[in-house]
């Protein structure tokens, strides 16, 4: 589970739920549940904290923790019959202790995990498809952030999903920020039923509540956070579409688990195959992944 001079650690949370913190040798860090398989944390190796969880999060099973990095599967949001983002998000995962090997595996100064969901037999119930979703959240040796998801077909028919990494980025204020890397795409609204415009901006900027899905995006999005003085990238494989949320004051105030003014030091940037479902057929494999960065910036 980790190279030289990486750690791997296994904790629990105060609610007793299992966690496990990665360190590289620079001492950056991420700490991901296995409630959810969900990244909760990620720091630089000063300490710094690179995602927003809500102080008002709860942190207790079933609920999904608002903030890190939930995994929306087999639904984005609410493009079909399964509750908002599906459930994988509120599933307990399990330690894959014997992976299938990934390639490359090049794993120098990598500290890592390989987490697996399964579906219960409740899941079956009301999505009757059975999965091995294998999961492997790293640290490399710049501190940067990866997760690999492999998800196999394991039924005897094809099925078809939706995935998104919905990472919640801690920003100085929203209004100091701009994303770069979505201009001239279209994007469905999901604030006009989901209506289908084309961005004209040359980057985007923050005035008012923004819930989005940029289609078809380049591989390497940027948000620079002019205050903090620094640059997130989010470079993504197999992940075709971009969403783009902010709630903006009155929604915040209508949600338990948000800041009434949290909105503004939060921006969700997700690395998501929306509009296209993928498909697999019955033995198929497919593979996504997704690698912050942060860097400073003048």
């Amino acid at each position: 589970m980790n190279s030289s001079g990486a750690a791997v650690e296994l904790t629990k949370d105060r609610n007793g739920t299992d966690q496990v913190l990665l360190r590289n040798p620079r001492g950056a860090s991420a700490r991901v549940s296995l409630h959810g398989g969900q990244v909760l944390s990620w720091r630089t190796d000063r300490g710094e904290e690179l995602l927003f969880t809500s102080s008002k999060a709860v942190f207790k099973p079933p609920y999904a923790v608002r903030g890190g990095i939930p995994i929306c599967f087999p639904q984005f949001g609410q493009r079909g019959s399964l509750e908002q983002h599906g459930f994988a998000r509120n599933r307990t995962w399990i330690i894959d202790e014997n992976p299938p090997p990934l390639h490359p595996n090049d794993s120098d100064g990598k500290a890592y995990i390989d987490l697996l969901l399964k579906p219960s037999e409740d899941d079956l119930k009301i999505w009757p498809h059975s999965f091995e979703f294998r999961l492997r959240v790293y640290l490399t040796a710049d501190g940067n952030l990866s997760l690999i998801s492999r998800i196999r077909n394991i039924n005897c028919k094809p099925f078809s999903f939706s995935i998104a990494y919905h990472t919640y980025f801690s920003i100085s204020d929203i209004s100091e920020v701009r994303v770069e890397g979505l201009e001239t795409l279209d994007y469905l609204d999901n604030l006009c039923q989901r209506e289908r415009f084309t961005e004209q901006g040359d980057a985007l900027t923050f005035e008012s509540e923004i819930d989005r899905v940029y289609l078809g995006s380049r591989d390497v999005i940027a948000i620079f956070d002019h205050e903090r003085k620094r640059t997130f990238f989010i470079r993504k494989e197999g992940l075709p579409d971009v969403g783009v949320w902010n709630p903006w004051e009155k929604k915040s105030k209508a949600m338990v688990d948000f800041g009434d003014e949290e909105y503004k030091q939060m921006l969700c940037v997700n690395g998501a195959a929306v509009e296209k479902p993928i498909t697999l057929k019955p033995g198929e494999e497919w593979t996504g992944r997704l690698e912050l960065s942060v860097v400073p910036s003048s």
